[in-house]
């Protein structure tokens, strides 16, 4: 799907992937929406299709995107598949989440939009969303499918090797102020598909830590497993429901936390920046570590193959730079990126070490 100032941009990607049709903006000059756009690309279902595939203009990804996409529809037939995440969202987080825990999918956050970058509906579902969006005052795609979703009642599933990369170019739907919007994960390698066609799934994240303007945040459900919609806990606020003892906290980042890093990063981001990174990294490798025995084959090799090493790094590559300011992105350099991923990791590795149980509720995998 695509606008007519990208449309030479769109047809390249689609001869290059093997994409069967472009469809374009169809009221170019009005008031910008991508749901406009989008309700006829999901309107074009193939006759005796199983499933639809959209992808945006603004993205990238390997010639074998089609095959990996194929893998995955096989093995999940009645879901909403999602190929990116981006990397300052619930969503990416999620995926981050996933990978250190040794999943190859993870549910969707209910509460927020779902990336439709490049998504792919089962044949059904993508008639239903073009039923359900057509006649919505709403521009924006990716809220409505979550829209729909939660009316379905099951989100799709995000990929956590991310297969398509976001680029950075002009947004039509005036989302630059959002500034770089890169991958959460992005493994596009040899072994994604097999990894996307046989790899288990974090069926749900009732425990959360994400990263919002610059501060940890932790989403937590209560013991019904509701949460407000859009609704945002500072991690302070949300420690008691986890079962975390507040003074652990303390301890491990008084003994783990390394000076010279912190100090570094301090200077260059701030210090509230490396004091809410750390803590965000301590509560991820945590939540991680709680959830890794699901995922651990009994034979003691690493649940995402040999892509998992890979996978978990570039996962945490991404947390440093993606939670800062989006004015702020675009200008971090290689070496304080280097930085940045260091210093996660430490995080990371410190929180492995909380000897606390998992909090109230169950986060469940499936095969």
């Amino acid at each position: 799907m695509t606008h007519p100032r990208r449309r030479e941009r769109a047809e390249g990607l689609a001869r290059r992937l093997g994409l069967d049709a472009v469809v374009v903006d169809p009221s170019p000059d009005e008031a910008p929406s991508a749901l406009r756009t989008a309700v006829r690309a999901w309107q074009a279902v193939g006759p005796g299709a199983s499933h639809h595939l959209v992808i945006q203009d603004d993205v990238s990804a390997s010639e074998g995107l089609l095959s990996q996409v194929v893998r995955a529809a096989q093995r999940h037939p009645t879901e909403a598949l999602a190929f990116y995440t981006h990397w300052n969202s619930r969503n990416g987080a999620a995926v981050r989440l996933a990978a250190l825990a040794g999943a190859a999918w993870v549910r969707g956050v209910p509460e927020e939009f779902t990336p439709t970058q490049a998504v792919c509906l089962p044949a059904a579902q993508a008639e239903a969303f073009h039923r359900y969006a057509r006649g919505s005052a709403e521009v924006h795609d990716d809220e409505i499918l979550s829209e729909l979703l939660r009316k379905e009642g099951r989100m799709g599933l995000m990929a956590v090797p991310n297969v398509v990369e976001h680029l950075d170019t002009d947004s039509i739907s005036g989302h630059a102020w959002h500034g770089v919007r890169r991958s959460a994960c992005l493994v596009d390698a040899a072994g994604s598909g097999d990894l996307l066609g046989a790899g288990r799934v974090l069926d749900s994240v009732d425990c959360l830590p994400y990263l919002r303007r610059g501060a940890a945040h932790l989403r937590v459900e209560g013991p019904d497993g509701a949460l407000g919609i859009r609704g945002h806990s500072l991690w302070r606020d949300a420690l008691p429901a986890t079962g975390l003892d507040p003074e652990q906290l303390r301890e491990l980042v008084h003994g783990h936390r390394p000076a010279d890093a912190a100090a570094a990063v301090a200077r260059h981001f701030g210090a509230p920046y490396a004091d809410e990174l750390w803590i965000h990294c301590l509560l991820l490798g945590w939540r991680a570590a709680c959830l890794a025995p699901r995922f651990a084959p009994p034979t003691g090799q690493d649940p995402l193959g040999g892509l998992g090493e890979r996978i978990r790094d570039t996962a945490v590559s991404t947390i440093g730079v993606g939670g800062l300011p989006p004015a702020d992105r675009q200008s971090v350099t290689a070496d304080r990126s280097r930085l940045l991923t260091e210093y996660a990791w430490t995080g990371v590795r410190a929180g492995r070490t909380l000897a606390a149980p998992a909090p109230a509720g169950h986060t469940t995998s499936r095969p």
